[in-house]
Parts: C-alpha cells; structure tokens; sequence
C-alpha cells in the first residue's frame, strides 16, 4: 500500500475510526481470536487499523483510532498489538455481546468533537484506501454511506436441497466495510433500534430502519472477510500482489 497518498480536500472534520476486534470467530475455529491471526507476520487488526489511517490521510480528516477487544484478549493478544499500533495512540474499549453494544461502548468514549464515525470489520484487512476516503466524503455530505459490490452471480433460492427459483438480481449488492456515519444520525439510529429491540445485520442497516438515507460507494472484490481458513490464504496472495 503506498506510504504517501493524496488528501482528497475534504471540508474540516474529525473522524473517529471504530475499528470492531471483540468478535471470537467461531466460524474460522482455532485457538487464536480472528482478529489476532497472523497476515503476513502482523494480526489483521494491524492491516485493519492502519488502512484506516491510510483512507482518513487521503481524505484530509483528522482521525481518532478506537478499536473495541474482548475483555478476554486484554491479557495475553492486546499487548503485542497495542504496541504495533502506538504511533495510531489507538484507545482500546471493551465490545459487548453484539456490534450494536460495541459502538454504543465505543460511542461513549469518542471526543465531543468527532463529527463522523466509521466502522470497520478488522477481519476485512484489505479494503480500497481511495474507496474508504471517498465513503468518507460521501457520509460527510449525505450522512451514510458504505462500501458495497454488485452481486456478480446467479441467485438461487432453495428449500430442502431443491432450487425454487432464481433471484432476479438486478440492483442487488453485496455490503462490505468500511461503512461511515454522521455521529449524531448513528446515536439516533442505536437508540431508535434500542427501543424497537431491532438488530441490524451491518451498520448503515440502522440507518435505513430510522429512515435515513444511505449512499453506497463501489468496493473490491478483494475486500473479502477473512471467515474461513481458505480466505487467510487467499488475503496473503493478494497482499502479495500490493507489495512490491
């Protein structure tokens, strides 16, 4: 990834870089949380963080990096990670049981100044800088937005082993991370889902059901989440491939 990328001039705002670890990857199975598991020599929350930091330069912004852990992580994985990552002065908070309750804990700890909030998947290490500053810029003006691909296949539902019929998949996309919220229209959207006991299955979902509107910016086929063993080796090859 290039060391020097170019602001894209964005308006004066604080961003605050809400990077969720406190997951236990139970589909990947082992040992290891998965945002801890090595790429390339470095745990993925240490690709995650510091393309953040990458994607906020080129926007211009300046960036508060809070990256929420298992209380269980503090002991034994967050050391090493805390101290790859001291140049970011990262803060490191509790996440709870779901990702609503690690933002709202993350909430909870952001400078009064913060304008926008991102939120990011530290198992998706490989996401597009210059399409993260650009999600940046676009909640800045709309007030949500997301990195999302067209879903490039043929769908097909199925009961018991048996294809129904095939989804018509014209304006269909597949969300990725990272996504970007005004600060003030994410707490609405936690509280509103509180209260209506909603839980969205990403971030920009909370927006949708408070009635806000959501822009999406085209993402990568690369910015793939790291779920399964496969995905780690695949994330290696295409890391291989930035590198010169």
């Amino acid at each position: 990834m290039p060391a020097d990328i170019p602001a894209d001039n964005l308006a004066p705002v604080k961003l605050a870089l809400l990077l969720l670890a406190a997951g236990r990857g139970t589909r990947f199975g082992g040992p290891v949380p998965k945002a801890y598991l090595p790429l390339r020599r470095q745990p993925l929350l240490v690709h995650s963080a510091r393309r953040l930091h990458a994607a906020a330069a080129r926007a211009g912004v300046d960036a508060q990096l809070i990256v929420t852990v298992h209380p269980d992580d503090r002991p034994g994985l967050l050391p090493d990670v805390a101290k790859q990552l001291a140049d970011l002065a990262p803060v490191f908070v509790d996440g709870g049981a779901t990702r609503q309750q690690s933002m709202t804990a993350a909430l909870a700890t952001l400078a009064p100044d913060v304008d926008l909030v991102l939120i990011h998947d530290a198992a998706r290490p490989l996401f597009p800088v210059a399409a993260a500053a650009d999600c940046i810029r676009q909640a800045s003006t709309v007030g949500a937005a997301l990195l999302a691909v067209p879903v490039p296949d043929t769908l097909k539902r199925v009961r018991d082993g048996r294809i129904t019929d095939t989804v018509d998949r014209t304006g269909i996309w597949l969300a990725q991370t990272p996504q970007v919220i005004r600060r003030e229209l994410l707490t609405a959207a936690l509280a509103k889902a509180a209260g209506d006991a909603y839980e969205g299955t990403d971030d920009v979902s909370l927006v949708e059901h408070l009635g806000g509107e959501v822009t999406v910016v085209l993402g990568a086929a690369t910015n793939l989440k790291i779920t399964r063993p496969e995905d780690l080796a695949l994330a290696e090859a295409l890391l291989a491939l930035e590198t010169p």
